[in-house]
């Protein structure tokens, strides 16, 4: 089962994500701040980070910078809804998708299906 690590500071937003995802069929662990998010980074193996770019104490960007040189092979998805951070994230980690905010909930799920859809076509899951 693909594991995704949900970083959103946001109570409402982090329960109506994790519950969509886990709906599609994923195991999430979801934190309410970047912070939180470290310590299962080094206790746990996650196949995606999903994090929120705008978030006190350690940003999403921050975040996804530390669990890279953790867990290099991370996916990493920012979801924001500040087209200025879009930019920022784009450049600080080029390999990460962005999805801005406002979005649908069948957006972000098919986002992350296409993300996992070669592995699955593989026969690895």
């Amino acid at each position: 089962m693909i594991r995704i690590l949900l970083a959103e500071d946001d109570r409402v937003m982090r329960e109506y994500l994790t519950r969509a995802l886990e709906r599609s069929g994923y195991s999430v662990a979801a934190v309410d701040r970047g912070t939180a998010a470290i310590p299962l980074l080094e206790e746990e193996r996650f196949d995606l980070l999903l994090t929120d770019i705008v978030m006190p104490e350690m940003d999403g960007i921050e975040l996804a910078q530390k669990a890279s040189e953790m867990a290099p092979d991370l996916r990493v998805m920012f979801i924001t809804g500040f087209a200025a951070v879009t930019l920022k994230a784009g450049k600080s980690m080029p390999q990460a998708r962005v999805l801005s905010k406002p979005f649908h909930l069948r957006d972000l799920v098919l986002e992350v299906d296409r993300m996992f859809e070669l592995e699955r076509v593989g026969g690895n899951f």
